[in-house]
């Protein structure tokens, strides 16, 4: 009884953490200035349509949200950080858009079974630390025959390789947490998901980003606007010397990436249909009848 207390103590301290890195900085100005055409890119992989429900998961100040809800989605943008839904919510309202925003974990999302017909996440739920029970939310609110949608960095894309450059300056994660740019692998993902959808359809793109002149500039928004990036250098706190290196090494990596005055940043977009329950069972049933024994007439 106690160390299950502990566990959820623990998580529910990893939770406040996170919550509080995302609301470090200024994410929104970078989901607008920087990365606003994914959340579209999302949405028409998803076909919504009107009077689809449909819960955005992570969805920060709404980057897939606002244009699912344009899209004449009945939408639900939930997300663990409050001070990223209230940008949202502003930035729903200048541009006409109607939805529910709602503080919710990820991990414990706080819908009815087969609520939905689209479930989806644009380079939100690949934070969440424990990805299994993240990928058993997104499928048990999603109904049968819904969507799945997930767009997410791979590894071995910008944002992916830009994770790896903080890793050695940041603190160690905490047990059981995953790395975020394994949503970027489509085996991953088809493992996560199971037996539980079927139709899944992957594939790799970039995003082109040509915001940034030169790499300091790209250096020094992320510094400021990031909250995984201002969470690592308040962990390296007074050390100038390791400040600096970092300072190095994100400045190399955009120097490295840049053509032509701009970033390809790789992405995994995958959908999924929700398999019918009873159809996800069968195959575990009939196993289970090939292995019990026969009688022969």
């Amino acid at each position: 009884m106690t160390g299950t207390a502990d566990t959820r103590e623990a998580d529910l301290a990893l939770k406040a953490k996170l919550r509080t890195m995302w609301a470090l900085g200024d994410y929104p100005a970078l989901a607008t200035r920087v990365v606003a055409g994914l959340g579209p890119v999302l949405v028409d992989a998803c076909a919504v349509k009107e009077g689809d429900r449909v819960l955005d998961v992570a969805a920060g100040s709404g980057n897939a949200s606002i244009p699912a809800a344009l899209a004449g989605g009945d939408v639900v943008a939930s997300d663990l950080t409050p001070e990223l839904l209230a940008v949202g919510r502003r930035e729903a309202e200048a541009r006409g858009a109607v939805l529910s925003w709602q503080e919710a974990d990820a991990e414990a999302l706080p819908f009815e079974d087969a609520a939905f017909d689209t479930v989806m996440s644009c380079i939100g739920v690949m934070f969440a630390p424990h990805h299994q029970t993240a990928a058993d939310e997104l499928v048990r609110v999603c109904r049968a025959g819904g969507t799945v949608g997930l767009l997410s960095w791979t590894p071995e894309g910008f944002i992916g390789r830009m994770f790896a450059t903080l890793k050695p300056y940041a603190p160690p994660p905490p047990p059981g947490s995953q790395p975020p740019p394994l949503w970027g692998k489509e085996e991953h993902v088809r493992a996560l998901l199971g037996d539980r959808v079927t139709d899944v359809v992957s594939r790799r793109r970039s995003i082109r980003v040509d915001a940034f002149s030169d790499p300091a500039e790209f250096r020094d928004f992320f510094k400021a606007a990031y909250g995984p990036i201002i969470a690592v250098y308040r962990n390296i706190g007074d050390d100038t010397e390791r400040a600096a290196a970092l300072d190095t090494a994100l400045t190399d990596l955009a120097r490295g990436a840049l053509r032509d005055g701009a970033l390809d940043w790789e992405y995994l977009l995958l959908t999924a249909r929700r398999r019918d329950q009873a159809a996800s069972d069968r195959p575990r049933q009939e196993a289970a009848e090939d292995r019990s024994p026969r009688v022969l007439r």
